[in-house]
């Protein structure tokens, strides 16, 4: 008897939605004995991206923790049953759905922090690399709700290289400003520097609107008057 993508997932460990999609394919054609038409792969690839869209609602409303498949399935109005068809738990579509997001962020981080933004004067430095990340967030608040408190192994792993990840890109910005710092006090301002971020993150997607932008608008100016004592040249044009 063939088995079911969510076995296979279980006994592999958790596959990309494109490879799931495929072995929901895979399994079809073995059971029938006929070729998958394409369209049936590209349904379960909406499927799973319907149920994706369907646990970052959930996510984002009542915590990794206290979200169940059972809600999931209910919000993108399909039956449980469908459900495991694609993900053989809930730890699974984390997985899936944080892989995705944390290659998204990755990409973003690498325009915000573009050579050419670098060069700019700090206050449209700060403009140039805070706007897009924290649209970013705003935009994807399932982000900030897997990357926080989940306790999945993979996605924590993930998400400290992350970290890791921005801490060296802050710390390259940092010494072309100030080149003169040890590299221990950059260090220090690095962390310093993404944790103001983080706390103002927080603020920042729990209001909208004009709020909102204040918000965004206070975290500039704490950064701003932060560093600016600090900094002893600007970068080239």
């Amino acid at each position: 008897m063939p088995r079911t993508p969510a076995a296979e997932s279980t006994e592999k460990g958790t596959k990309s939605s494109a490879e799931i999609a495929a072995a929901t394919a895979d399994t079809a054609t073995a059971t029938t004995g006929a070729p998958t038409p394409r369209r049936r792969q590209a349904r379960g690839e909406r499927r799973i991206s319907q149920l994706l869209s369907a646990a970052a609602g959930v996510f984002c409303r009542t915590g990794y923790a206290a979200a169940s498949t059972n809600a999931i399935a209910r919000e993108a109005g399909v039956s449980p049953g469908t459900l495991y068809q694609y993900f053989p738990n809930k730890e699974a579509i984390a997985m899936e759905l944080g892989g995705q997001l944390l290659q998204r962020a990755n990409e973003m981080h690498g325009q915000a922090f573009h050579p050419e933004n670098l060069k700019r004067p700090l206050p449209e430095l700060l403009d140039a690399v805070l706007d897009p990340v924290i649209a970013f967030n705003c935009e994807n608040p399932a982000f900030w709700a897997l990357m926080h408190g989940t306790g999945v192994p993979g996605i924590a792993q993930e998400h400290e290289e992350l970290h890791a990840g921005l801490l060296t890109r802050i710390d390259a910005v940092l010494r072309d400003f100030c080149p003169q710092a040890a590299p221990h006090e950059l260090a220090h301002t690095s962390n310093m520097i993404l944790g103001i971020f983080k706390a103002s993150l927080d603020l920042i997607l729990a209001h909208e609107g004009d709020e909102r932008a204040a918000y965004t608008a206070e975290l500039k100016t704490v950064l701003l008057r932060y560093l600016e004592p600090m900094i002893t040249t600007t970068p080239a044009h």
